[in-house]
């Protein structure tokens, strides 16, 4: 589908993959390391507990562990593909279970909506489609 106006230059198109895979990957992280230093692990446990999650702490601890690990992943360029499709995997998650039923708007038209949850998961989206390892070799 061919859109009218001039397609970005490649190399600032590369550069800006590179700042939003940077930017989002820090912004994880902060989750992560928050909670973790804030001593959230346990109630974030207990919420999933009250949801009907088995094993509640033990999901809260691996979601938490992952948001450190995947954004370091993710900032070395190293499975980065693979870190920012369970990211999107885990916010998608949260979108359903904490921000969908608020409705869209994060502030203004409502509160703690689930567009910055759309926004964050189309990025890891293209960031693990533009980081997909590519074989040499293979053609059409």
């Amino acid at each position: 589908m061919r859109l009218p106006g001039p397609k970005a230059p490649p190399e600032r198109a590369g550069s800006f993959l590179e700042l939003l895979r940077i930017t989002v990957a820090i912004l994880i992280l902060i989750h992560g390391v928050y909670r973790l230093a804030a001593g959230l692990v346990a109630p974030f446990g207990a919420w999933l507990d009250s949801l009907g999650f088995p094993f509640g702490y033990g999901w809260a601890l691996a979601v938490t562990l992952y948001e450190l690990a995947g954004p370091a992943l993710m900032l070395a360029r190293r499975w980065t593909s693979f870190a920012a499709l369970g990211h999107a995997a885990i916010l998608t998650l949260g979108m359903i279970l904490v921000h969908w039923p608020a409705g869209w708007f994060v502030v203004g038209g409502g509160r703690n909506g689930m567009e910055y949850s759309v926004l964050l998961i189309v990025a890891l989206l293209g960031i693990a489609w533009a980081y997909w390892p590519v074989r040499q070799g293979r053609t059409g």
